[in-house]
């Protein structure tokens, strides 16, 4: 027991010091500390089970981990939370506190006024606003070329450049100014004008750089998860429910319209590649030469009586295992388009090839929010399809394995509630 304590502590000390665990912990928003406790804990339970495994004595349980793992993640909250509690008292009266100036008053520096007049335990007083505008009320103190008056009338501690415009011989100056002074200078830069505002800072060799859009399934580690859990979910789906239905519904459909059982339609995927999508089959049999792209809507005659009950449930999309099991599609993801839809709706939204980045699902973010099918009416069906898009590109910036189980979930009681929403 000695041993795997000496060893968790230098565990800890080692991966808390590489992730800088500790690092601005009274500037930072709880959610952040949340998942980094998460993760140091994670590192805790896998070295804890390794070292078990090893020394093979009955002395350590699983009920040992799980035990640890609560009483360790308890612990550090509490601690993390009394330490804010006590930055927050003694910075309602006026200890350890920062005089910041924030140079710029577009959009992006507003809202980082607004956060630090949100969160008075980040312990920053702000004293306004340089602008060479002059414009925006009381809170411009005046133009940049008094940034060093104001620094030394207003004691400033810290200065934040949040400028919209791009000028090196501007921003270089005010850095000067700042170190002549010995003042701490931050920049934000101005990228929240893309569609992404989740941003990586990494580095390449000794050069920083930011990228614009973070995606989790990028690392393979999630990747390795998510396939894996594919595979399971799948099987089971295929082999105690396909199994079953399938004959069921070939019944059925044969006696209501006659024609095949499946609907296969070559659809775009992950990385843009096409591949055959599988669905019981809900139209009649299309025996006309017209082949333009027609979505089906609300109350589209080309449903069948047994096809409406089909998609109402969702069990026409079932045979989409099948092409999980192949490694076409996840189980859950953004729904794949047909090749027509996507050079429809590519000119209404120019992102929508993003949805590319991981491979489409059977359910998704934007189908259990109801934004599934399209509407007769060509401006409420143009918006429905950007907030449709919306959903997805947020499905991918924060996916999270959690996040996969409570869309399944939750697209279980729809179906079972038979609210869907679909067409």
């Amino acid at each position: 027991m000695f041993v795997l304590q000496i060893g968790l502590n230098f565990v800890w000390y080692f991966f808390t010091s590489v992730t800088n665990f500790y690092e601005q912990i009274g500037s930072r928003l709880f959610a952040f500390h949340i998942i980094d406790i998460i993760k140091s804990i994670a590192v805790q339970i896998f070295t804890s089970i390794i070292f078990i495994f090893i020394v093979k004595e009955d002395l350590f349980t699983r009920n040992f981990i799980v035990y640890y793992s609560v009483i360790l993640f308890c612990f550090i909250s509490i601690r993390f939370f009394s330490f804010k509690l006590l930055l927050r008292k003694l910075r309602e009266k006026g200890f350890n506190i920062r005089n910041i100036l924030i140079v710029g008053s577009g959009e992006v520096a507003t809202n980082f006024k607004n956060l630090l007049n949100e969160n008075p335990d980040f312990g920053y007083r702000f004293s306004g606003f340089l602008n060479n505008g002059n414009t925006g009320g009381e809170e411009i103190l005046g133009s940049y070329d008094q940034l060093e008056d104001f620094i030394i009338s207003e004691k400033i501690n810290e200065v934040i450049i949040a400028l919209p415009e791009k000028d090196n011989v501007l921003l270089d100056n005010i850095i000067r100014i700042c170190n002549r002074n010995a003042v701490r200078t931050h920049i934000i830069p101005d990228y929240f004008r893309f569609i992404s505002k989740r941003f990586q800072v990494s580095m390449i060799g000794n050069f920083p750089v930011i990228t614009s859009r973070n995606e989790p399934l990028d690392e393979v580690q999630w990747r390795f998860i998510k396939r894996g859990f594919d595979i399971i979910f799948s099987l089971l789906i295929t082999i105690f429910l396909l199994s079953i239905l399938i004959p069921v519904i070939t019944i059925i459909v044969k006696l209501s319209s006659g024609g095949p059982i499946f609907f296969v339609q070559e659809r775009i995927g992950a990385r843009n590649k096409k591949f055959r999508c599988y669905k019981f089959r809900t139209l009649y049999e299309d025996k006309s030469t017209n082949t333009d792209f027609q979505p089906v809507t609300k109350n589209d005659p080309r449903v069948t009586s047994v096809g409406k009950l089909l998609r109402m449930s969702n069990i026409d999309e079932l045979p989409q295992f099948i092409n999980v099991l192949k490694g076409e599609m996840s189980v859950v993801g953004p729904r794949p388009h047909a090749i027509p839809y996507d050079d429809k709706y590519g000119k209404i939204v120019e992102e929508i090839k993003l949805r590319h980045n991981v491979k489409p699902g059977i359910t998704g973010w934007a189908q259990i929010h109801g934004l599934r099918g399209d509407l007769e009416d060509e401006e409420e069906n143009r918006r429905r399809t950007i907030k449709r898009i919306e959903y997805d590109l947020w499905y991918i910036e924060n996916w999270s394995f959690w996040l996969d189980i409570q869309i399944i979930f939750q697209t279980l009681w729809q179906m079972l509630k038979g609210k869907t929403k679909a067409v």
